[in-house]
């Protein structure tokens, strides 16, 4: 080897300096890359809004003018957007139910809405119908490993604010693994005390000032639970009250939106039909409006509490509903056009709800998806977002839609919905499988089948199951088996 010995004092200074140089880039670029490795590396939070009786079309995103929703929309501009999400049932504490467990309401024996006096039991039942409604379970069984238990196994804080309604005590929030409940009771309304306002009269809920409004509160709640265990991961499951009756707005947004109505055109057609039913056509309803708009404040102060405490880039977020918006009875407050119907019908008025997630770094923003989804596949699909091992023997109907995140094509395989009841909005006994773009309807009182389009006929006004003999015969047969599968009840012949 050839050495080089005409060296200068300053040659030997300059090299000295490089390396020292080269000492401080590299202890930085390793400084930089440790940073990037433990930010990659923090827990997953999962952040999840649950509106009630939140409608289709009752968001800006989603096509509304008459509601204003600029906070989810934001949402919405910064996540995915489905379309073609759905809820397990077209009523409240089924779909809240196959949430939490994963599995189809049948399974776990809820699929109607819980009354706590059991008024709506067949052996309770008055009405004058031309079938008894089918028995059903009053509470989530404690032996359901619900999505919190499952999360809180692997470490996970554990929140649960506003509406629960799957049971009273000793099935409580708490009793299935949330470490806190803010407001989580078998009502399904906020029925005691001022209502929205405290005093609330809630036994899982402390009076705040008078006059205080619910929505903020529970925001307020779901923020300094946020705040406590910033150093994650954490579950917050934030079920808002809003947007269910009793219908009472805050003044201030009431007297905004009545204004607006004044607005609209005199010729507007506001009402139509549904079976025996009103139904609204057009978004007018100033208290209806005002309590949409408290709801969306309320998600704009918990994803600033997110964004304060820099946790947005490790917490996923959802926003859905459990069920369509309110179009035929109790004040016919919405109107889901161009959807048929709304909340307590098969029809997609009742089951077909906004659908909003944000995961970072996977999810590209403003991306529309179309693959249809159901509420038991948020179980599944936030495991394997956490990087948690599945649970199998308990999200048995769920199925995992994190390719759809990731804007990978993915075919969801057949949709059902089994409701055995009669609602309080004018629905009846009937069941239903969607398959791609086909969905056949089942009304029990009569047997008839209908087969539609939805995505040529996304409004069911077009029956085609004379046209389609073969597809509606083999769809019933689906249908029939999964009823089989699940252990489904029927109602019964008076």
């Amino acid at each position: 080897m050839r050495i080089n010995r005409n060296f200068t004092p300053s040659m030997v200074w300059l090299g000295c300096f490089g390396l020292v140089l080269l000492n401080v880039f590299s202890a930085a670029s390793f400084a930089e890359e440790k940073s990037q490795d433990s930010a990659s590396e923090k827990p997953t939070n999962i952040l999840f809004f649950l509106v009630d009786d939140l409608g289709w079309t009752d968001l800006g995103c989603y096509g509304s003018t008459f509601y204003e929703t600029p906070h989810i929309d934001a949402l919405a501009a910064s996540g995915m957007k489905f379309i073609n999400g759905h809820t397990a049932c077209q009523v409240c504490s089924p779909t809240r139910a196959s949430i939490l467990t994963g599995k189809y309401p049948q399974r776990t024996g809820i699929t109607d809405y819980i009354n706590p006096a059991g008024r709506n039991q067949p052996e309770k039942w008055n009405r004058d119908t031309l079938l008894l409604p089918a028995p059903y379970q009053d509470h989530l069984a404690l032996e359901e490993t619900t999505l919190a238990e499952a999360l809180k196994a692997e470490g996970y804080a554990t929140f649960f604010a506003g509406k629960w309604h799957l049971g009273g005590e000793g099935f409580y929030p708490e009793d299935q693994g949330f470490d806190i409940n803010k407001g989580g009771i078998e009502q399904g309304g906020p029925y005691g005390g001022k209502k929205y306002f405290s005093p609330y009269g809630n036994p899982r809920l402390e009076d705040g000032p008078d006059g205080e409004h619910l929505p903020d509160r529970l925001a307020k709640e779901t923020v300094a639970f946020m705040k406590a265990n910033q150093e994650g991961p954490f579950l917050a499951y934030l079920s808002f009250y809003s947007v269910h009756t009793p219908l009472i707005a805050r003044e201030d947004l009431k007297q905004k939106y009545e204004k607006r109505r004044k607005q609209l055109p005199d010729s507007l057609e506001i009402w139509g039909k549904e079976g025996k039913n009103k139904h609204r056509l057009v978004q007018e309803h100033a208290v209806y409006a005002g309590m949409v708009e408290a709801m969306d404040q309320a998600v704009g102060k918990v994803l600033k509490g997110l964004t304060d405490l820099g946790l947005e880039e490790n917490t996923i977020v959802v926003l859905t509903s459990d069920n369509g918006g309110l179009a035929t009875s109790e004040g016919h407050p919405t109107s889901n056009l161009p959807l048929r119907a709304g909340k307590g019908w098969i029809y997609e008025g009742g089951v077909r709800v906004p659908l909003l997630v944000r995961v970072p770094g996977m999810t590209e923003a403003g991306k529309v998806c179309e693959t249809p989804v159901t509420s038991p596949d948020f179980y599944p699909t936030l495991l394997e977002l956490a990087k948690l091992p599945p649970l199998e023997e308990q999200h048995v109907d769920g199925e995992s839609f994190v390719a759809s995140l990731q804007g990978k094509p993915q075919r969801r395989g057949p949709i059902y919905w089994h409701y055995p009841h009669y609602g309080n909005q004018g629905g009846s006994p009937s069941g239903a499988i969607r398959d791609g773009d086909w969905k056949l309807v089942e009304h029990f009182e009569s047997g008839e089948l209908a087969l539609y389009h939805l995505k040529d006929d996304l409004s069911e006004t077009q029956d085609l199951a004379k046209e389609y003999p073969n597809r509606v015969e083999k769809m019933h047969r689906q249908l029939l088996q999964w009823r089989k599968n699940v252990g489904a009840k029927m109602p019964q012949s008076r």
